[in-house]
């Protein structure tokens, strides 16, 4: 699951309406709400990002291979207090719940924290997916090329490229 920087306004824009349709909370200003969750959003993907770099460094400084890549960031990850994957929407949505409590635009929270979680999980999770949807397309355009060959990593790269590109999914 992958946090796209073209996904947040989306997805602050349906939390927002998710939760005040259902009564769980109360906005004032539902542009400065939807703010205060793009914010937390944005963080995230700043701190996936530098992970990501971070897991980078730690690969060429060690001469480790390139396989090695998902244990590093999750051994960085943790060390941080960086939620990856399914922990990451559990940090997202802590994040968001506390800018409620502390946002001017948020007039009322009528939900318990566990409801306003499982909402927001759910949201996250169906915008989250469309890394798995990428790849199942990905793959289905290049079966003929042989997984794990140089040249099936290089078509894999462009043609994800091309197909990010073209649901606006492109520049992260």
């Amino acid at each position: 699951m992958k946090l796209y920087s073209a996904k947040v306004p989306i997805i602050a824009r349906d939390i927002i309406r998710q939760l005040t349709s259902a009564g769980q909370i109360e906005v004032t200003d539902v542009e400065e709400a939807e703010l205060d969750i793009q914010s937390v959003l944005k963080e995230y993907i700043r701190r996936d990002r530098e992970l990501t770099e971070a897991a980078k460094d730690v690969i060429e400084k060690r001469g480790l291979s390139h396989g090695q890549f998902g244990k590093v960031k999750r051994m960085l990850a943790d060390q941080r207090k960086h939620g990856l994957g399914e922990e990451g929407i559990i940090w997202m949505c802590g994040q968001i719940s506390e800018t409620f409590m502390q946002s001017k635009f948020i007039e009322e929270i009528f939900a318990t924290d566990v409801e306003l979680r499982k909402s927001m999980t759910e949201i996250l999770r169906r915008h989250m997916m469309v890394d798995e949807e990428l790849d199942e397309e990905v793959r289905a355009k290049i079966r003929n090329l042989q997984e794990g060959t140089s040249s099936w990593d290089v078509e894999y790269a462009k043609v994800m490229e091309q197909i990010k590109r073209r649901r606006g999914l492109a520049s992260d």
